[in-house]
């Protein structure tokens, strides 16, 4: 039996980030052999994350990065069972290290196919499972581009939030901040009135007519009035629209305006644990 050193432990935990005992009786196994040990942590993660499928992950950690030229930016959540693993320290720099190679990809599927470090993210996943011993995987994965980009991560990392401006004017970096501070507090579900679906609005006109008929408002004034409150749905619920927490008595798009001549919103993107 081959004999395993401590220097080859310590390797292969580096590599893996498996525990030290986990590592080297993956190497007693596998005789030394140091590309086995690392398909038995991996077939280990495997058998843990079968065990594990039907388990709830909404605990973990959400994060936003933008490139040097705040032009395009992803947003991803690493997702785990418990918040205990959540607030890891490793585990937060597992998910920003992810974070930073998901900026070169359009779709989580093509992520989740990357390389990291001599594996795939997938492959990382499922071998961090049997590590930690809980469901681990990419749960939201967003990406936005604009002429300035701009990102938010609420405490704790909760939720993250990228902003897109229509220029990078001066200042536009506190801008988008606050547009996604705005974002990550209040989750609005669109940009403005274009960006809801149409069956969203069709709900939200029958809650307000069966609400109307309660009250006993008469038939034909239903439409009128409703068209009133999705006016005020709209407000309340598009991003543009809503008061700007920071000074209630502009909207979104007022306070972005004034920051530059014709400066507006050109979308965002949110991605929340739970």
């Amino acid at each position: 039996m081959a004999k395993i050193t401590a220097a080859e432990v310590n390797k292969l935990r580096k590599t893996t980030g498996a525990g030290m005992m986990d590592c080297k009786k993956a190497l007693v196994e596998a005789d030394g052999d140091f590309d086995k040990a690392i398909e038995i942590l991996r077939k280990k993660g495997q058998k843990v994350a079968a065990n594990r499928a039907d388990r709830e992950s909404s605990e973990g950690a959400a994060i936003a990065k933008v490139n040097a030229d705040h032009t395009h930016g992803v947003v991803i959540s690493l997702n785990c069972e418990t918040d205990f693993v959540a607030k890891n320290d490793s585990f937060v720099a597992l998910a920003n290290e992810l974070a930073e190679l998901a900026m070169g990809y359009d779709s989580k599927d093509a992520f989740l196919s990357a390389d990291f470090n001599g594996m795939s993210v997938q492959d990382k996943l499922i071998e961090q499972t049997g590590v930690i011993g809980e469901k681990i995987e990419i749960g939201g994965f967003e990406t936005l581009s604009a002429p300035f980009v701009g990102s938010y991560i609420h405490a704790g990392n909760k939720i993250a939030v990228l902003t897109g401006l229509s220029a990078a004017v001066d200042g536009a970096e506190d801008v988008a901040k606050d547009v996604a501070m705005q974002a990550a507090a209040m989750n609005p579900v669109a940009l403005n009135e274009e960006g809801v679906d149409q069956s969203v609005i069709d709900k939200e006109v029958e809650i307000a007519k069966d609400q109307l008929r309660q009250e006993g408002k008469p038939e034909a004034m239903l439409d009128n009035i409703a068209k009133g409150k999705i006016k005020r749905f709209f407000k309340d619920n598009t991003l543009v629209n809503q008061d700007f927490i920071k000074d209630s008595k502009q909207s979104v798009a007022q306070y972005v305006k004034s920051a530059g001549d014709g400066l507006e919103v050109t979308g965002f993107k949110r991605v929340a644990l739970g």
